[in-house]
């Protein structure tokens, strides 16, 4: 018998028996040890299933596992929600809005009470909200990290001066709606300044993430149009963090002249983030040039950085918040580190912690308290007053600034949206106690409203000012006798279908055109970084054009659902060359009855 090939089973079996034996010995002996000491053994009448739907019981209500169920319930609502979101041609964001809500009191808590007392207890609610402020942190430094400089540098005149307009008409609104309001809707023991500048500043703010992603899903990202309003939205928002914050220390301070302290503090932190803290980040970043990979030290650098930032503005008394986004700011400029930086955090902050920050959002909105036929008139009021607001100040500005009408009602609808912006800044204000449930129940229903309405109203703008140049532009395009489409998502496989696709048309000459597209999912697209993946996704494409002397059209789309808008843009051409798949597994033609 061969002992060899069975000499590992025997090791593994003598030294498992030898230490159990052991490990015996030693227990039989420790129980000699208990003589003498007052030892309780419980004794239950129970049987034993009962002990372990008792114990099972308990370790449902653990606060871990109950923080952990209300996770993934929260993920998959958000998620299914913001699906439906994205089929529909809304951003995601609307979606999670919705699906916080719907778990909160306003559906889930007033139809199902005890289900919701069991999943949503009062006493977990602190878990969930320190979880959800972790994924803000997070979320602002990556806002900060996306706002793009150069352009902020070139195209800031227009930029500024539209979205400062658009802020001081709405706060100003905003001031004399509170006017209307304080007696009624403003908690006790608040001053009318803290009231009347939390809703100013909650109703002027602009969603540049939302906005961002929008300018991307309808091709705007390389047009003038898109250049300005993301501009626009970029200064927006820099403008209403630093008024938010000089906001948070008034009402902290009670006065004006009391938050001076707070306010000289926070510009004392601003200059020190810019003139210190921002070159030695850029020297640490210039070590990191032509890596693809940031090694361990360098993300703990960063992350201590935005960690020690949002700690320095919440002592201060202007929200840690700020302070992450502030950080966020100062990142090396250079697109391909900031990408790499920002894929670090975003599926951890966007996917996991702030579909939280959601549905904590939802648990304090009590749309039930809008009870009263005077109340739904209130919040339609707020509605108008922010859309009008915000629409008609953008929209006259720019026009002022010598902006066509087409595109000033376009930057209008932008800058109306809210998106999640609006939220942090309503629940800093519940939290500060300067907003009231009723009232902060409006203003969420605001939130939604104007960022719902934006795809609508853009859609609605374009319909208006369909310009007989686009009919003409399309009238000569369907000249050509055979259309071309070559749908690829590498750079590798557009080559190939270009190649392939000249072999089949090469006997049409000037009777075909060829439009080379990529389509790229718009939650891996960033706005400062758009133009660089644009031109490394088509250069094959170009170069093997100029070999083979076609003349083609390219065509770049950030989409949200890549299915639709492919099926939707193929049914204008005639002939079909797909490859979506990862490197080239998948080649197919297409061809309409009519070829």
């Amino acid at each position: 018998m061969n002992l060899g090939k069975y000499r590992n089973i025997i090791f593994y079996i003598a030294t498992i028996a030898a230490f159990s034996f052991l490990i015996y010995i030693f227990i039989i002996e420790g129980q000699t040890l208990e003589a003498g000491e007052n030892i309780i053994i419980k004794t239950n009448n129970s049987s034993t299933w009962d002990n372990f739907l008792e114990s099972f019981k308990t370790n449902l209500h653990h606060p871990l596992a109950l923080l952990l169920a209300q996770i993934v319930t929260i993920i998959l609502v958000a998620r299914l929600f913001g699906w439906i979101c994205i089929k529909i041609k809304q951003p995601s964001v609307i979606g999670e809005m919705i699906a916080g809500i719907v778990l909160g009191p306003s559906l889930l808590g007033m139809y199902f009470p005890e289900f919701s007392a069991f999943f949503f207890p009062k006493e977990s609610l602190g878990n969930l909200q320190f979880l959800s402020q972790i994924g803000l942190i997070l979320f602002m430094y990556i806002v900060g990290m996306e706002l793009d400089f150069s352009v902020l540098r070139k195209k800031a005149h227009d930029a500024v001066v539209i979205s400062h307009a658009s802020i001081i008409i709405l706060f100003a609104l905003g001031i004399g709606l509170s006017y209307s309001f304080y007696k009624e809707f403003a908690p006790d023991g608040i001053q009318f300044t803290s009231f009347a500048l939390f809703i100013a500043i909650a109703m002027s703010i602009t969603a540049f993430p939302v906005l961002a992603r929008i300018v991307q899903e309808r091709n705007l990202q390389k047009t003038k149009l898109g250049t300005v309003v993301i501009t626009c939205a970029a200064a927006d928002d820099i403008t209403a963090w630093c008024i938010l914050a000089a906001v948070i220390a008034i009402v902290k301070a009670g006065s004006f002249t009391s938050s001076i302290y707070v306010i000289l503090m926070a510009i004392g932190y601003v200059f020190l983030m810019i003139k210190i803290v921002r070159p030695f980040l850029k020297r640490i970043g210039d070590l990191q040039a032509g890596k693809n990979t940031i090694n361990k030290p360098m993300v703990a650098i960063f992350f201590l950085t935005l960690i020690l930032s949002a700690y320095t503005t919440e002592v201060i008394g202007i929200h840690a918040l700020f302070g992450a986004f502030m950080a966020g700011a100062i990142m090396p400029e250079n697109a391909k580190f900031r990408t790499m930086f920002i894929d670090k955090v975003e599926d951890v902050a966007l996917v996991l912690l702030l579909p939280l920050f959601f549905v904590f959002t939802g648990l304090r909105t009590q749309i039930g308290l809008l009870n009263d036929e005077h109340l739904w008139i209130t919040a339609g009021f707020i509605i108008l007053t922010a859309v009008v607001g915000k629409f008609a100040g953008s929209a006259l500005t720019a026009k002022f600034l010598g902006i066509n009408w087409k595109e000033s009602l376009t930057i209008g609808a932008l800058m109306n949206t809210r998106g999640l912006m609006e939220l942090i800044v309503l629940n800093i204000g519940y939290d500060l106690g300067v907003l009231s449930p009723e009232i902060f129940a409006m203003m969420v229903i605001m939130a939604l409203f104007t960022t719902f309405m934006t795809g609508p109203a853009l859609d609605f703008i374009n319909f208006i000012f369909k310009s007989k140049k686009t009919e003409e532009e399309n009238k000569d395009h369907n000249d050509a006798q055979y259309r071309v489409l070559l749908s690829f998502d590498n750079p590798e496989s557009g080559s190939t279908l270009l190649k392939l696709a000249h072999d089949f048309t090469k006997k049409m000459n000037a009777n075909k055109s060829i439009t080379a597209m990529n389509i790229a999912p718009v939650n891996e697209m960033h706005a400062y970084d758009i133009n660089e993946y644009e031109n490394e996704q088509f250069r094959n494409v170009i170069d093997t054009s100029q070999e083979l002397q076609l003349k083609i059209t390219t065509l770049f789309k950030a989409s949200t659902d890549i299915e639709s808008d492919l099926t939707n843009i193929q049914t204008k051409e005639i002939m079909i060359f797909c490859s979506l798949c990862s490197g080239n597994q998948c080649m197919k033609e297409v061809y309409s009855e009519d070829f």
